[in-house]
Formats: C-alpha cells, structure tokens, sequence
C-alpha cells in the first residue's frame, strides 16, 4: 500500500516539475496572457512561485527569477526524503 502511495506521490511531483519547467519557458516568450493554456499553467505555477519570493526574497537576483529552480529542488528533496524513509 505504502509503495503505491509513493508511486502516485512521486508521479503527482514529476508531473509537477513538468509544469513548472514549461512554465518558466513561457515566461521567456511572453505568450498571450488570455489563452487558457496559459492560464492553467500560471493558476497552477504562481501560488507557489509568490510564496517561495515571499519566504526568500533573494531568490531575484538582477531580475532574474530563481524560484522554479527552488521548488524543484525542493520537490527532489522531498522525494529523496520519502524513499529513503519508506525504502531504508
């Protein structure tokens, strides 16, 4: 039950990381702000992207946005966590 639960759990991040990452992509290409594509992905992205700018303002440096990086990070952290909690 307990590996089932981390596959859906590690597939739930990966899918995550996806998101993130093609979202940063769009960032650079400015694509127009009414497409619900677009939309989806920065309902979905910016909660977390605002709260890591609040929790760690540094993560801006030169105008430069570093907070996807950090939850990726963040989200391989927590990965390595749990499988060397459930897997020894």
């Amino acid at each position: 039950m307990m590996f089932e639960i981390y596959g859906l759990l590690r597939s739930l991040m990966t899918v995550y990381i996806w998101i993130i990452i093609i979202a940063s992509f769009l960032s650079f290409v400015r694509p127009d702000p009414n497409n619900p594509v677009v939309q989806a992905l920065y309902r979905l992205t910016e909660p977390a992207f605002a709260f890591v700018r609040r929790k760690m303002p540094f993560v801006i440096i030169s105008g430069i946005d570093l907070s996807p990086i950090v939850i990726i990070v963040g989200l391989q952290l927590i990965d390595i966590i749990v499988r060397n909690t459930l897997f020894g």
